[in-house]
């Protein structure tokens, strides 16, 4: 596929576009774009979507500059057990405000945009590392254009967030915000329950 495209696009525009299509279609569905789209439904689209692809730019940046290995750093037991704390303390924290009496809008909370941007950032570049999309951008960056591959896959797993961040900003919205503090703290309750038992999977494992 990527010498096909070579020789119709040439190397740098052919790397791109590939990372771009590839690393694309494989965030689709993934926990990233759930993050996304419940950061959307409480807060302003604009902050959540800088957050992401701010984490995505730096995680196809370390993937394409140290490989697989950037992967590698640090044991997947504790980078699983970050994840589950991140999703369960943030979980905890939406529940809380989804059964305060008169909550209003997360969106018109002081200082709701840099939460939100902070939120985003670091819960996806936790999530998002050692990923499978991480280290196809790895195995991409190694065959074709180091920065035509970065900058493709930023993109795509940016855009594929983006459709969630669309999606949370627009149908989401129209739920009572009380109900989406409570559906999003679920979630991510949920989202952390499933990293632990991971992190506990793995542990019996080896």
């Amino acid at each position: 596929m990527l010498n096909a495209m070579e020789q119709a696009l040439g190397p740098f525009f052919a790397s791109g576009a590939v990372a771009f299509v590839l690393v694309g279609l494989a965030e689709i569905g993934d926990k990233s774009q759930l993050v996304c789209m419940s950061l959307a439904a409480r807060y302003r689209p604009l902050p959540v979507l800088a957050g992401a692809a701010l984490a995505f730019a730096a995680l196809s940046a370390m993937a394409v500059l140290f490989g697989a290995a950037a992967a590698a750093w640090l044991p997947g037991w504790l980078i699983g057990l970050l994840v589950a704390v991140l999703f369960i303390a943030f979980g905890l924290h939406a529940l809380r405000q989804g059964f305060r009496p008169g909550q209003t809008d997360g969106c018109d909370e002081p200082g709701g945009g840099r939460n939100a941007f902070l939120t985003t950032l670091a819960i996806i570049f936790v999530a998002e590392f050692g990923d499978k999309t991480q280290i196809a951008t790895a195995g991409l960056g190694a065959a074709g254009h180091p920065t035509a591959v970065w900058a493709g896959a930023t993109l795509g797993t940016t855009a594929v967030a983006g459709l969630a961040i669309l999606a949370g900003s627009t149908i989401l919205r129209r739920l009572p915000i009380n109900l989406l503090h409570r559906l999003s703290g679920a979630l991510f309750l949920a989202l952390g329950a499933l990293a632990l038992l991971s992190v506990w999977m793995t542990g019996k494992a080896a």
